[in-house]
């Protein structure tokens, strides 16, 4: 027998009409908030960043691939990892099944990562996937978007990432959440090499051959492009979750 409130279909159907306003009230705010972030100013971009990509060295303004936007999901893959982030692989699942319908519709989804290019086709390979995965191995890409750091940033605490400075210093020995531990594990580094790379994403515009920054988001900013939770928080139980519970998408049946 459920243990959760039951009742009657017009029970039923009065809490969720009521629900519906709530529901309906929730999307006229989040489309007022997409046209604030439309309204931002854009930031010109003058510094050459240097990517090596699958056709080779490219520019900023040649993973637009010819259109005039871009979405630069930042993949947490850093130099040492023997695997990509598990978290932001199980985002990534998604690309390929709407990167297409960006595309058309004038705008290039592209992952970067730190990690040489290399592991990153070999990851890409290993997982399926055929969006673009370029890698600012060498450069500051990542660093100026503030989803790297260096060993010494993060021995001080002195990371700056979600528009936020400081954070307490952490080296191997650190004590760490239990959930941040199990995801450095499963990339093959301890926390504190795990975590000097973070999760964003970043859109960009070009116009007349000025590439410009026009939004970044970090941490649960990317929420809403984690398919997976959108689907849990319809779901009668919601996204119930006591830890990491997730893997990637080839490793469920060896557990």
């Amino acid at each position: 027998m459920t243990k959760h409130m039951t009742g009657t279909r017009k029970e039923w159907l009065a809490a969720r009409i009521e629900l519906l306003e709530a529901e309906k009230d929730l999307t006229r705010r989040s489309d007022e908030l997409a046209r604030r972030r439309q309204e931002l100013p854009w930031v010109r971009i003058d510094k050459e960043y240097r990517f090596e990509t699958d056709e080779g060295s490219a520019l900023l303004a040649d993973l637009f691939k010819g259109r005039s936007q871009l979405l630069v999901y930042h993949f947490m893959f850093g130099p040492e990892y023997t695997a990509g982030c598990a978290t932001c692989s199980t985002i990534a699942d998604g690309f390929d099944g709407f990167a297409v319908h960006l595309a058309n519709h004038d705008v290039t989804l592209s992952a970067v990562s730190l990690a040489p290019l290399a592991k990153l086709q070999a990851y890409k390979r290993r997982m399926g996937w055929k969006f673009p995965w370029a890698s600012s191995r060498g450069g500051d890409f990542n660093f100026d978007f503030h989803v790297s750091f260096t060993e010494e940033q993060q021995r001080e605490g002195a990371i700056e990432y979600n528009y936020e400075r400081g954070g307490h210093a952490m080296d191997a020995t650190t004590q760490v959440p239990q959930p941040v531990a199990v995801n450095a594990a499963m990339t093959g580094t301890d926390a504190a090499t795990y975590t000097r790379q973070r999760p964003g994403m970043s859109a960009f515009a070009i116009e007349d051959g000025v590439v410009y920054q026009t939004y970044s988001t970090y941490a649960r900013g990317l929420d809403g492009l984690w398919g997976m939770y959108q689907w849990l928080d319809r779901a009668p139980k919601g996204r119930n979750e006591t830890g990491v519970w997730w893997l990637r998408h080839d490793e469920y049946d060896k557990r």
